[in-house]
């Protein structure tokens, strides 16, 4: 049973931060494989775990494990992975070497392919796919808030373990289609290159018709490409995607009748890849638009705006000067 062993959380950022301690602040034993800096942050501050219901727990020393040395993983229950997109074939060789082989495996990370790259690289164990909706914002001082609203969902197992893992605080709930429920994700998950290209917060950049005009653009140039593959999206809010980019183009007022109240989104909020350019990191841009322009490349289909965006980002990324603080206008271009 995953509730007496103990959970690795696999890559500790804003997401496995937050999860990580949620989790110990409810009882279970939980380690944190993290970097240096990550580990000294938490170590001076402790670890304090925030949301915008307002939740606000603070553990210190004792109450989890934190290290940079994948050792940790050795009596391991269940590894939760949490790392960017471009470490999911370095974090698995680490599992591969140190995690029992009775460790159930979850993926907690952004795009649609990580699942494969842990399956290839961990044969003959229990890999689950999953889906975190929800934003995380690191704020400093051993603070990771929760700013946006969401339960996360896993790939159903005959083991249950998305209920073995759910605890107060964070709910888990199983699906039988995760693949639908990732590209789903992936669609939503298209904003993330704006905001960070925007520089404003989230709440603020959908309050504007221009900016929503745009992602809905956006979406509308990925269900394109999923149509294309024959990949049907779940959709993770209670809008349909096919529906949502019309949705998303009303005027301001009448989307903040219609969706206002389904929008709930601290003030500061901002996507994982604004803090990636603010913080000079490589972001997961191949994994988000990168996949349509894979995709229509493949199928012969014309998404000019994604293709703009890969580039604009990778331009912030080599530039190193966090966010360009662009207009929808000037995206378009």
């Amino acid at each position: 049973m995953i509730a007496t062993k103990p959970i690795i959380v696999a890559g500790a950022g804003s997401i496995g931060c937050f999860v990580g301690g949620v989790l110990a602040d409810a009882g279970r034993r939980v380690s944190l494989l993290a970097r240096p800096r990550v580990i000294e942050e938490i170590n001076s501050n402790g670890l304090r775990v925030t949301s915008f219901e307002g939740f606000d727990r603070t553990l210190k020393s004792g109450q989890l494990s934190l290290s940079e040395d994948p050792s940790i993983f050795n009596d391991a229950g269940a590894v939760l992975v949490t790392v960017k997109s471009t470490d999911t074939a370095d974090i698995a060789g680490l599992i591969a070497q140190h995690a029992p082989s009775d460790a159930v495996i979850v993926s907690l990370q952004n795009g649609v392919g990580n699942v494969s790259v842990l399956r290839e690289r961990l044969p003959g164990r229990r890999v689950l796919a999953g889906m975190v909706p929800f934003n995380v914002i690191a704020l400093g001082g051993g603070r990771f808030h929760r700013a946006t609203s969401g339960d996360i969902v896993i790939e159903q197992d005959e083991a249950g373990t998305a209920a073995q893992l759910s605890v107060p605080h964070l709910t888990i709930r199983p699906a039988d289609n995760i693949v639908g429920v990732q590209w789903g994700k992936l669609l939503l998950n298209l904003n993330n290159a704006l905001n960070a290209l925007s520089d404003l917060p989230l709440r603020q950049q959908l309050a504007q018709r221009p900016w929503r005009a745009l992602f809905a653009d956006q979406m509308a140039e990925g269900l394109a490409a999923m149509k294309a593959e024959g990949i049907k999206p779940v959709a993770s809010t209670p809008v349909p995607p096919a529906l949502t980019p019309h949705l998303l183009r009303l005027p301001d007022a009448v989307f903040r009748l219609l969706l206002g109240g389904t929008m709930k989104i601290d003030p500061e909020a901002r996507s994982s890849m604004w803090e990636d350019l603010q913080r000079g990191r490589r972001t997961e841009i191949d994994y988000l638009q990168g996949v349509i322009t894979q995709i229509a490349e493949r199928r012969g289909l014309h998404v000019p705006l994604s293709a703009r965006i890969v580039a604009l980002i990778k331009r912030a990324e080599a530039e190193g000067k966090g966010s360009p603080g662009l207009t929808p206008d000037q995206i378009r271009i």
